[in-house]
Order: structure tokens, then sequence, then C-alpha cells
């Protein structure tokens, strides 16, 4: 079920926020993140606050509009937590999840989260089926967009979990554990390359033997998947320190 779920990120204006549900995302098995139009991706803020679900953000795909996002799916659920003017078949994280499961023929399903500020406009909210309403204190509603999709992640999760409990995978054979294949390692290289090329520790111009002897260390190293998420994610850090650095 949960390989059949799209999160579509609406108009994100803070990169971090994209880091963040990507790796709320990860954290419950959900891997289809599709972003409308983002101010500001890619972008290090973005992979420094995944905390190693790059993978979800490399495979992230990036649209112009909401329609283009949802052309494919069959069921489209809107995040709304504001009352609107027309009403619309309103259900709770749980009965969401309820939903998708007992109609498999309604997948693949696109799940819409909106701009950090005011959500989903009243006409992206019209091209839903249903809209999802986390039951948060009303009189503080204002969840961010990272716990948001954390929420109605778990629900999925926990779902999918209760109806097929033999799905959780041993830990032996989680992804990070797997050995990384060469386009990953190859994706670490050359982001290592690049922060050493900012960090005036290598100059391409004259790369010696370093580049070589980079390559033969990690093919010794047979890193596996969360190894090269980690390294990849500390590069990022370094990046942004120097973005911070030469702004100030």
């Amino acid at each position: 079920m949960l390989e059949q779920i799209k999160i579509v990120l609406c108009h994100t204006s803070h990169p971090g926020n994209i880091g963040a549900a990507a790796r709320a995302m990860k954290t419950m098995g959900l891997s289809r993140l599709v972003l409308v139009s983002p101010k500001d991706f890619p972008c290090e803020e973005a992979m420094v606050r995944s905390s190693g679900a790059l993978d979800i953000l490399e495979s992230a795909v990036v649209v112009e509009t909401i329609e283009e996002a949802i052309k494919d799916c069959k069921l489209v659920i809107g995040s709304s937590s504001r009352n609107r003017a027309l009403p619309w078949p309103l259900i709770e994280p749980r009965e969401m999840a309820q939903l998708i499961d007992e109609k498999p023929e309604s997948r693949p399903v696109a799940i819409l989260f909106g701009r950090e500020s005011v959500g989903l406009l009243n006409e992206e909210l019209q091209l839903c089926n249903y809209h999802v309403n986390i039951p948060a204190n009303p009189e503080y509603m204002s969840l961010n967009l990272a716990s948001a999709v954390q929420i109605i992640s778990y629900e999925l999760r926990l779902k999918c979990l209760l109806e097929n409990p033999i799905a959780e995978e041993p830990l032996e054979s989680k992804d990070s554990e797997l050995v990384a294949t060469s386009e990953q390692v190859d994706g670490l290289y050359h982001h290592l390359e690049q922060t050493m090329v900012s960090t005036e520790f290598f100059d391409p111009e004259n790369p010696k033997l370093l580049s070589a002897r980079m390559r033969r260390l990690f093919a010794k190293s047979q890193l596996n998947q969360g190894e090269v998420n980690i390294l990849r994610g500390f590069l990022a850090s370094i990046e942004k320190y120097i973005k911070r650095k030469t702004n100030v």
C-alpha cells in the first residue's frame, strides 16, 4: 500500500521543510515525494534537514502544477486545517488510512499539503476527493508542515502493519545496511570533490593523484547505504557553513 501513495508538497517556501518531510516519510516507509513549484529546490538545507533521507530527495519529482502531480492518481486527499465555505467530505488521518486500505482499486493515491502560511487554496482543495483534518488543539492548530506529514505517514504505516504484520523487515535487511550501489558511491565521490574544491583542498586544474586515491579509498571501504547518507549529510553541512560564512 505504502508504495502506491504520493506525498505532494505544494509551493513549499522553506527548503528545510522539504528535507524534514522527506525524513518523516522515510521513517514510516513512504518513498514517493512530489514537489509542486517549490521556491528553493534542490538545496543544501533540504539535504541537511533530511537526516539521511537523501534517496527520497534525489528521487523526488518536481512539477509546475498540482494537476500534473495528480494526473495518474485515482484518489486525491487534501490536508486542511480550516473550515471552508463549501463543505467537502472531511475525514481524520485514521479514517483516511482505513479508506485507502479498504479500496485498493483507488490507488495510486495523492495526499496534498499546502503552503506553510495558508495551506491549500480553495480551488486546490476542490481538486480533491476528500479533505483530511488533523484534530489538533482548536486553540492552537498551527502544525509545522513536516509534523503534519509525519502524522499522516504514521497513520498510513500503522494501518499497513496492522493488516500485514509480517511486512516489517528484519533489522539486518534494512536498506541502510545494504551495500551502497556504484551509483550511490559515485554520487558521494562527486559531492566530496565539489566540497573539496569549495574549501580549496582540491585544485581540479592540478589534481595529481588525489582523485584516484579518493576513489580507491571508497572502493576498499565498501560503504553501506546508511554510511553514504551520513557522509553526504556531513558534506552538505560543510557547504551550508561555508555559504553562511560567505554571506556574513
